[in-house]
């Protein structure tokens, strides 16, 4: 049936919003200890498309966000997995068995024996793709959508910017169903990558802090108060541990983490910590960093991950705003074109 009275912009979402059963092609970024219920149901009931943080989560738990998203919205929301976890195959037999259709694999390469098993409960399956040659090899393995993310955004991240990724990766994957994510703050600029191909975009940091957050009033006000210059990026120190490169405002916490680092490697070197036990330590910093900032309020002894375009956010909006702002700009934008 053809559809009629579409804007242009309805045009450019079409093939993603199709996808993900939602007005608009904007996925949630995926942040952990924020994107809850709350924010995840607000998203999808703007017209967008929420995704559950799930990645820190064991399958119980995981069940009753979902449940709890569930009462709170009728519109369609994704669940957001990360393949390190040690129970990542029980949280996908979770998902599963709920009324999610959509599974987001993040933070690796999943296994092909991971992508089966979604695929056999029939979920429809989003990958991130740091580079052309893995996002045609996910698809072939049986991922129905990717997501390309550049280092401007925040959390764990890749080397590439957005710019050079869509630049790359859209013309050669024009059939396929592409999000793009990374400093997409503006209309305008969603737009332009929408005309690039990309069939929707991911947007954490502007939903981060807005008033359907749980994030404490201590984190809004520091993102209120940053710039893009603020939001850096950590760094590893020795290649025997190595730091996936996480961007939040830089605070006492940044110069914690390169302390635990030198603290680690001397621990190493001095026989008092193995290998394994010491790339843990590095790597569990994060995740109570964290909540200590996001939840707890401690914005300077914990980690307030944020992207570059932490710098264009400047009060507490609601979600449907931040939605009208957005989507208003971009028709406007493509008016003129």
């Amino acid at each position: 049936m053809v559809k009629t009275n579409m804007s242009k912009l309805d045009i450019l979402f079409e093939k993603g919003a199709e996808f993900l059963g939602a007005r608009h092609a904007i996925l949630g970024g995926a942040m952990t200890w924020l994107s809850d219920s709350d924010l995840v149901s607000a998203i999808s009931n703007a017209g967008c498309f929420g995704v559950l943080a799930g990645g820190a989560m064991l399958p119980k738990d995981l069940e009753h966000e979902i449940n709890l998203t569930s009462k709170k919205t009728d519109k369609p929301f994704g669940v957001n997995l990360i393949t390190a976890h040690p129970q990542l195959s029980d949280l996908v037999d979770t998902v599963a068995k709920t009324n999610v259709k959509h599974l987001v694999l993040a933070g690796g390469l999943p296994s092909k024996e991971i992508i089966e098993k979604a695929k056999s409960y029939g979920l429809k399956l989003m990958c991130f793709a740091p580079i052309l040659s893995i996002g045609q090899k996910l698809l072939k393995m049986g991922a129905d959508a990717l997501i390309i993310e550049g280092h401007e955004a925040g959390g764990h991240v890749g080397p590439t910017a957005l710019t050079v990724l869509a630049q790359e990766i859209l013309p050669s994957l024009k059939d396929q169903i592409v999000f793009v994510a990374g400093g997409i703050a503006t209309g305008s600029m969603m737009a332009n990558f929408l005309k690039m191909g990309a069939a929707g975009c991911q947007i954490g940091t502007l939903f981060a802090c807005v008033k359907e957050s749980n994030a404490h009033p201590n984190f809004k006000k520091a993102f209120f108060r940053a710039n893009a210059r603020d939001a850096v990026l950590s760094i590893q120190l020795d290649k025997k541990f190595p730091v996936i490169p996480v961007r939040a405002l830089k605070n006492e916490a940044y110069q914690d983490f390169m302390s635990l680092q030198r603290q680690v490697i001397t621990e190493f070197e001095a026989g008092r910590l193995d290998l394994k036990e010491g790339q843990l330590k590095i790597e569990h910093f994060w995740a109570g960093a964290l909540r200590r900032a996001a939840i707890q309020g401690d914005v300077e002894r914990g980690s307030i991950m944020a992207g570059q375009a932490v710098g264009l956010v400047k009060e507490e909006l609601s979600i449907g705003e931040v939605v009208s702002n957005l989507t208003d700009e971009a028709e406007r934008y493509l008016a003129v074109q």
